[in-house]
C-alpha cells in the first residue's frame, strides 16, 4: 500500500533541507503594551520580547476605542454572527462597517469577507465568471491570494514585469481591443516596500479599455489624508474601479473587503462562492473594525508618527552598515541573501536579545533575496531601536553576513 506518512515526511524534509522550514513563535500579546509580548518557549519557560514584524502597523489592535467597541458588542449581541450573510448573518455592525468603508474609499458600496485572502481570491475568480472572455493583466509580484483568484477564474491571463508600465502596455496593445480587460496590482508591495505608479496604470487602463483592481492591504490606514490608502494620497480614488483591503493590518482586527460601484459589489455578492458559503464575521470583530476605521479617519498624526519611525529605523540601520534595502514605504527590509543565515539571525535575535522578527525566505521572496522584514510602529521607542540595531550589528558580524559601508 502507498506510504502516505512517508510522503508527507519527505515534503516537510524538503522544506527543512532548503533552510526554509517555518517555526511559529508562541506569543501572548500584552494589552495596552504593544509591541511588547510574552513568548512561551518549548520548555514551558517564558520570555519578554519586542515584536518587530507585526502587521498591526499602528497598534490599533490594542487601542482603547477598539477594545471598548468589541466588549460592548459582545455584551449587547453575543459572540457569533449566527450564519452566512444570506442566512441570518447580516449583523447591524457589518452593515454599518460596509457603509463606513464605502465612504472611506469614496465608493458607492463595500462588501466584507472573512479575510483579505478570501476577498482577493473570491473577487478575482468571480469577475471572470461575470465577464466572459475577461483578460487579466497581473503584476509579477502580486500577492498569492491575487494569483490564486486569477488562476481559479480559469480565463486568459498575462503577467507583466513588476511595476513595468512599458511591458504592461505592450501586453495590453497585443490583446483584442473588444475583449474585457482587468489590470490587477497592489499599491504597496510588502516584501520590497515599493509603491506602484497608480496614475500611470490608470492612464493605461483608460487607453485600452481596462478595469483596474487595486490591492491596498499594506496601505489602508497608513496613507492619505484620512488613511484610505495610496489612491487617496495620490488623488486617484475615484479612478480605481475596485479596491481590495484588509481589516487585519493597520485596522488591527480581522477580515477583508472590496469597495466599488454598487452594481459591481452586488454582482460579486451574488456570484462569489467565497462570500456566499461562509459564516459571517463575528459582530465583535466588525464593531471593533468600525471603531478603528472611524478613529483612523480623524487621526492623521498616527500616520505621521508611523512614517517617522520607519524613516528613523532605516537611517539607523544605514548608519550601522546594516544592508537595509531601498524602500519608499513604511516597510523596512534588511537583506541577508541566504535562507540558513536568515533563519539563524532571526533565531538568535529572539533567543538572545528578545527581538522577534520573522525570516522571509523562498517562496515568499526569490532565492538569494532572503531578508528580515521590520515593521516599526508609532509605539516602537528610540530605546527599542537602539537595542535592535546593536543586536543586528553583533549578529551580522557573528554570522559573517555581507555588510555595507556605514553611513557617514
Amino acid at each position: 500500500m502507498f506510504d502516505y506518512k512517508a510522503a508527507f515526511s519527505r515534503s516537510v524534509e524538503q522544506v527543512r533541507s532548503e533552510g526554509r522550514y517555518r517555526v511559529f513563535a508562541d506569543l501572548k500579546r500584552v494589552r495596552g503594551q504593544f509591541p511588547l509580548a510574552v513568548r512561551r518557549r518549548e520548555d514551558g519557560t517564558q520570555q519578554d520580547v519586542v515584536i518587530w514584524c507585526s502587521n498591526d502597523y499602528l497598534g490599533m489592535g490594542q487601542h482603547d476605542a477598539v477594545l471598548a467597541a468589541m466588549h460592548e458588542e459582545i455584551d449587547a449581541v453575543g459572540a457569533g454572527a449566527g450564519g452566512t450573510r444570506n442566512i441570518s448573518g447580516t449583523t447591524r455592525s457589518a452593515v454599518d462597517l460596509e457603509a463606513e468603508l464605502a465612504d472611506w474609499h469614496q465608493k458607492e458600496a463595500a462588501l466584507l469577507f472573512t479575510s483579505g485572502y478570501v476577498g482577493n481570491e473570491a473577487t478575482l475568480s468571480t469577475l471572470q465568471k461575470i465577464l466572459p472572455g475577461l483578460i487579466v493583466f497581473s503584476d509579477s509580484l502580486n500577492h498569492a491570494s491575487m494569483i490564486a483568484g486569477i488562476r481559479n477564474g480559469g480565463g486568459e491571463r498575462h503577467v507583466f514585469r513588476h511595476n513595468d508600465l512599458a511591458h504592461l502596455e505592450a501586453l495590453l496593445a497585443a490583446a483584442p481591443a473588444e475583449a474585457p480587460k482587468l489590470i490587477a496590482f497592489e499599491s504597496v508591495y510588502s516584501m520590497d516596500g515599493d509603491i506602484a505608479d497608480l496614475a500611470g496604470t490608470i492612464a493605461l487602463a483608460r487607453k485600452y479599455g481596462a478595469m483596474t483592481y487595486l490591492d491596498e492591504v499594506h496601505a489602508v490606514g497608513l496613507y492619505g489624508a484620512t488613511g484610505a490608502g495610496v489612491a487617496e494620497r495620490d488623488g486617484v480614488l475615484g479612478q480605481i474601479d475596485i479596491i481590495e483591503c484588509t481589516l487585519g493590518k493597520a485596522i488591527g482586527v480581522m477580515g477583508g473587503y472590496i469597495a466599488a460601484d454598487a452594481v459591481i459589489v452586488d454582482a460579486v455578492r451574488s456570484w462569489a462562492s467565497g462570500f456566499i458559503f461562509t459564516t459571517s464575521l463575528p459582530p465583535a470583530l466588525t464593531a471593533g473594525a468600525l471603531a478603528s476605521v472611524r478613529h483612523l479617519k480623524s487621526h492623521p498624526e498616527l500616520r505621521e508618527k508611523h512614517q517617522e519611525r520607519a524613516a528613523t529605523l532605516k537611517a539607523r540601520f544605514a548608519a550601522a552598515g546594516i544592508p537595509v534595502m531601498e524602500s519608499e514605504s513604511h516597510i523596512v527590509p534588511v537583506h541577508v541573501g541566504n535562507p540558513i543565515h536568515c533563519k539563524m539571525i532571526s533565531d538568535m535575535l529572539l533567543d538572545d536579545y528578545g527581538v522577534y522578527v520573522q525570516p522571509i525566505n523562498y517562496p515568499t521572496v526569490p532565492k538569494g533575496t532572503e531578508r528580515l522584514r521590520f515593521t516599526p510602529s508609532p509605539n516602537h521607542t528610540d530605546e527599542m531601536m537602539d537595542h535592535l540595531v546593536q543586536a543586528m550589528d553583533a549578529l551580522f558580524a557573528h554570522c559573517n553576513v555581507a555588510r555595507r559601508p556605514a553611513a557617514a
